[in-house]
């Protein structure tokens, strides 16, 4: 219609010639339906799994323990702009440790967007990913709630769910994610100072803040462990690592035997080789982390955004007959 000559259309008009498009558009349509043989794309788009994500070799970039993700190349993805909730979560309370990067970031992230209010533990240096995260979370309309803190001190860990309980109003989800992972050569090269602090971040910290956090978890509830393909493959290097997550993978099992006539759930998700900053900050050398992921058939690693979804599942009410299960992504290793 040109600008310079303008024309007006009554009501009526508009009305008839709207119902001509709208008859030619269901006439259209059923014509296509009886001529066409094209599909339909109204679903997802699907991408392939195998050029989805970077694929190594990855450049040399390591930090001191325990890094930052911010400052990883490629940095990771934890589904920060992919991950688009469906109101799973609508009014829960989670307390994540280990919220600020890696599969605790990403289940952040997914429960916020999924309507949960969510507290996450950190180290304190690691406060640069963690104040990301809370702007998420916070972004996502949620209450979001910083609880830095070492996990190896017992009190630290009691005070952490006092905490949560009181500036989330309560508390049904607990995901005890933080781990500590240093690749040593040997059993020899081990200080007993160093497996020590495997032990109480691995092992002590999630016995003090399930046993802290039970008295206020009513039925359905549930706790998520994050154990590893090393439960089930150890590497010769991560000696310590490796137990501490068989010995999580033995814990939800017991926990949810014991738990389950409460009404409360327990599971575990086990990663294959997910690219975090654990393995750039000591848990695997710099030889191995340039070729991280190479083994597994899509060779590359898996991203944190890749489990978000599981974790969300293990929350969610409609998983309420899971319990005692470890649900693996593994790229294809066959773990668990």
């Amino acid at each position: 219609m040109s600008r310079d000559h303008p024309q007006t259309l009554s009501r009526r008009q508009v009305m008839a010639a709207a119902g001509v498009g709208i008859a030619a558009g269901v006439a259209g349509s059923a014509s296509a339906q009886q001529t066409s043989t094209k599909p339909i794309e109204d679903g997802p788009a699907m991408r392939d799994p195998r050029s989805k994500y970077p694929k190594p070799p990855f450049e040399a970039q390591t930090q001191p323990w325990p890094g930052l993700a911010r400052d990883m190349k490629p940095k990771p993805d934890h589904g920060e702009v992919s991950y688009k909730g469906s109101g799973r979560l609508s009014g829960r309370k989670a307390l994540i440790t280990g919220g600020d990067s890696g599969m605790g970031r990403a289940a952040a992230i997914a429960y916020a967007r999924e309507g949960a209010d969510v507290a996450i533990n950190y180290y304190p240096s690691e406060e640069p990913d963690a104040s990301e995260v809370i702007q998420l979370i916070r972004g996502a309309g949620r209450t979001g709630v910083a609880l830095p803190g070492d996990l190896r001190d017992e009190r630290f860990c009691q005070r952490l769910v006092a905490d949560a309980v009181q500036q989330l109003e309560g508390l049904d989800i607990v995901v005890c994610n933080a781990g500590r992972q240093q690749a040593k050569p040997s059993i020899l090269d081990i200080t007993s100072e160093e497996f020590d602090a495997t032990m109480k971040t691995n092992i002590y910290a999630p016995f003090w803040i399930i046993k802290t956090a039970l008295p206020h978890l009513k039925p359905g509830s549930c706790i998520i462990g994050t154990t590893s393909e090393q439960a089930y493959d150890p590497s010769p290097e991560l000696y310590d690592y490796a137990q501490t997550k068989a010995a999580t993978m033995n814990y939800v099992k017991s926990l949810a035997k014991q738990l389950g006539p409460k009404g409360i759930r327990v599971n575990g998700v086990a990663p294959g080789p997910i690219w975090t900053p654990l393995q750039i900050s000591g848990g695997a050398s710099e030889e191995k982390y340039k070729k991280f992921g190479s083994t597994t058939v899509l060779e590359r690693p898996g991203q944190p955004a890749e489990l978000a979804s599981i974790y969300v599942q293990l929350a969610a009410d409609d998983a309420s007959f899971a319990t005692g299960n470890i649900y693996g992504s593994g790229g294809g290793q066959g773990q668990p």
